[in-house]
């Protein structure tokens, strides 16, 4: 019999916890790579701003500010006070939801239907959606209405990006968390056998109690990809190890960049969120008068937010320093590996995690100055050709 390994747990009492979630790996048939990923946060703030700021402001923020905010760092885990180990699983697609475009790809011939609620320029968004194109699948797209959120109310899940999978009995399992689905859907993709009701099993919501005794809740195993080929987990276990650590530094530190360089101040937050509301064709999706009031009011919130998360993660008023800072330890590890990619000659899970929080700026001032101040450009490019290259053609709904 295979055998799991809980991986980096410091604590006694959350191994003995989840041994009835590796047990019931097991009986899946499925071994998870050797590393276990380290429990984060996602936590709803309360008491900054009124429900209005946060509805529109935030919301309009693309899920920038919004899914940075509202996730606080952890330290090690204590006890699981709560584990979800059903994904939600839903009988038909939800009634009134209006998807907008469609990513198909005529070579994809994977037979997933997959539907992703998203805002556009999200840099978790747009990390999903740089891995279901590099990887060419077909999709649809749902844009969620910043303001109401109209179009993920039937889920008691209220962030984006939110993804609906089809599964082999016609039913829809609901994928959350950017890292998760994607570690879920690439272990699909190397056991196509399964179901992905059943892989999504492999990710349940964990809730837990940190050090500080604050409730913290994450997805377990996110950074998990499930192998039913042993041998070749263990022949790879240096690289995948590698990969999965870039992968948390993407999430655990290069996008707390983002929004305090975005949003730097006021002049670049407007322009911002004109780019944004560009980019994800506001003026085609939503009424006039929402637009405007995501664009002018979602600028100013942003830019008091950013000034929260600079504080909370401790940035110095000179916070583009840290974001090339955070491009050139990307680089250089390239350089000390002597690889176009981290992934060797073609991008893996890790360049395509930082590529899409990158690209989530990409028409913004600070993209700009990243470029201008530090040797991000080429790698950024070269990972940017192979997603397009392999990129579906997009078509209305």
């Amino acid at each position: 019999m295979t055998s799991l390994r809980v991986g980096l747990l410091a604590r006694p009492i959350l191994a003995r916890q989840l041994l009835r979630q590796d047990v019931n790996l097991m009986r899946s048939g499925f071994i998870s790579r050797e590393f276990a990923s380290k429990p984060g946060s996602r936590g709803f703030f309360s008491g900054v701003f009124k429900p209005i700021a946060i509805g529109i402001a935030i919301g309009a923020g693309v899920g920038t500010g919004y899914s940075i905010l509202t996730k606080e760092e952890t330290g090690i885990p204590g006890t699981i006070i709560k584990q979800n180990d059903k994904p939600l699983i839903i009988d038909k697609f939800p009634e009134n939801v209006k998807i907008m475009r469609q990513i198909k790809n005529p070579q994809d011939s994977t037979g997933l239907d997959l539907v992703l609620f998203q805002f556009q320029t999200c840099p978790f968004c747009c990390k999903v959606r740089s891995y279901l194109d590099y990887k060419g699948l077909s999709y649809s797209v749902v844009e969620v209405d910043a303001v109401l959120r109209q179009a993920i109310k039937w889920s008691p899940y209220k962030k984006v990006p939110l993804l609906l999978a089809k599964t082999k009995s016609g039913k829809y399992v609901q994928l959350t968390d950017s890292s998760m689905i994607v570690s879920a859907i690439e272990t699909y993709l190397k056991n196509p056998d399964k179901d992905m009701a059943e892989i999504a099993a492999l990710y349940p919501n964990v809730s837990f109690m940190d050090e500080q005794g604050k409730k913290k809740t994450d997805v377990f195993n996110k950074y998990f990809l499930m192998f039913t080929d042993e041998k070749a987990a263990k022949n790879n276990k240096e690289e995948i190890k590698h990969e999965k650590d870039w992968r948390a530094w993407a999430d655990d530190h290069l996008v707390h960049l983002i929004s305090p360089n975005v949003y730097r101040n006021r002049t670049e937050a407007l322009e911002t969120f004109e780019w944004f509301s560009q980019t994800g064709e506001w003026d085609v999706h939503f009424p006039k008068w929402e637009r405007n009031l995501m664009v002018y009011m979602g600028a100013a919130a942003m830019y008091m937010i950013s000034k929260r998360l600079k504080k909370r993660h401790n940035l110095t008023d000179d916070v583009r320093s840290h974001i090339y800072q955070a491009c050139d330890k990307w680089t250089d590890e390239l350089k000390k590996r002597n690889t176009q990619f981290m992934g060797g000659k073609k991008p893996n899970l890790a360049d395509l995690a930082v590529f899409g929080v990158l690209s989530s700026m990409e028409g913004c001032l600070a993209f700009k100055d990243c470029l201008d101040n530090t040797k991000i450009g080429s790698w950024f490019y070269d990972v940017k050709a192979h997603v397009q290259r392999n990129r579906g053609n997009g078509v209305p709904a």
